[in-house]
């Protein structure tokens, strides 16, 4: 009988911890906020450093990259970019950052196909081979030594290309589009294989939860389980193979979901969610935790400094 008490006591205190919304457990944890408050950022990790570049700060658009140091949960501001962008691409390759498209400007906004190289020894960016096309609002994924750039918003409209870029050569291919033109969205790499999750047809009113995983080898995409949640304006990261999405927005609001997909089984699962709902946020991965970063607290112009760290 007291076994069964404690037994009893034991799953409660679990209960407590990691609520009924929490399937595969997993927990939150605040962190010192960026000293910026922004939105539209871009978001990677580097030899165990953190960088949110770009997006849009009180006064608009902005070029400025701070680093986060999560052993020493402290900031401190690095070179700016060449010129103010949001909505940018980022990417990480042999250890230097690579900041691709966006939008310039504020009020109007103009896409561009701009490359810049940040070399984190020398604290200095570099100008390269520019984008087939110009374009904001998009994706980039890191595979095979090179990085896949996918989707966005440009000239014309939602655009579903699909380009890549190689930092050893300089040079860029177009390989088959994504079905799905769409905006806002995110993608994750996972075994060789590109996942590009949600966004949206122009407006967080036309929200997708369409997941299309890309084969580089056959260069050929396959529809794959939606995301259960349509959103756009989101953020993903990778740990243990598996595909984490954060936040987005739509007009109800912001969203604080977090949802993980696994390539294996094709499956998806709702966890804890996110103690700040925000959209046109960033995360990245620094020793298996996922760090998602500044975002807005409502749809459209608003801007954040929030940093919550999820241990799966």
């Amino acid at each position: 009988m007291k076994r069964l008490i404690i037994l009893n006591i034991f799953i409660v205190l679990l209960l407590l911890r990691f609520p009924s919304n929490a399937i595969g457990g997993g927990f939150w944890e605040e962190k010192s906020p960026s000293p910026t408050k922004r939105t539209e950022v871009a978001v990677a990790s580097n030899k165990g450093k953190i960088y949110v570049i770009g997006g849009f700060k009180r006064f608009g658009a902005t070029s400025l990259f701070e680093e986060y140091d999560p052993i020493k949960d402290t900031w401190q501001e690095k070179a700016s970019l060449p010129k103010p962008l949001h909505h940018v691409g980022i990417g990480v390759l042999n250890g230097k950052v690579y900041i691709i498209g966006g939008f310039m400007g504020t009020i109007s906004w103009t896409p561009v196909n701009t490359v810049y190289e940040y070399d984190p020894p020398l604290d200095r960016w570099t100008e390269k081979t520019p984008m087939p096309s110009p374009r904001g609002a998009l994706a980039v994924g890191v595979l095979n030594d090179r990085l896949y750039v996918i989707g966005g918003r440009g000239r014309e409209g939602d655009t579903g290309a699909n380009e890549v870029y190689n930092p050893a050569t300089d040079t860029w291919k177009v390989k088959n589009p994504m079905p799905t033109a769409r905006d806002h969205l995110s993608v994750g790499v996972v075994k060789g294989r590109l996942y590009a999750i949600g966004g949206r047809l122009e407006s967080y009113a036309r929200n997708l939860g369409v997941n299309e995983e890309y084969d580089p080898l056959g260069d050929k995409w396959i529809e794959k389980a939606p995301l259960p949640t349509p959103r756009s304006g989101i953020t993903a990261s990778v740990v243990n193979d598996r595909i984490y999405v954060f936040g987005g927005e739509s007009t109800e609001g912001t969203f604080d979901t977090n949802e993980m997909y696994d390539p294996a089984t094709d499956l998806w699962q709702t966890l804890q969610l996110m103690p700040t709902a925000r959209h046109g946020l960033g995360s990245t991965v620094v020793d298996g935790k996922i760090y998602v970063i500044a975002g807005g607290l409502r749809p459209g112009g608003s801007m954040s400094g929030v940093n919550e760290a999820f241990t799966p």
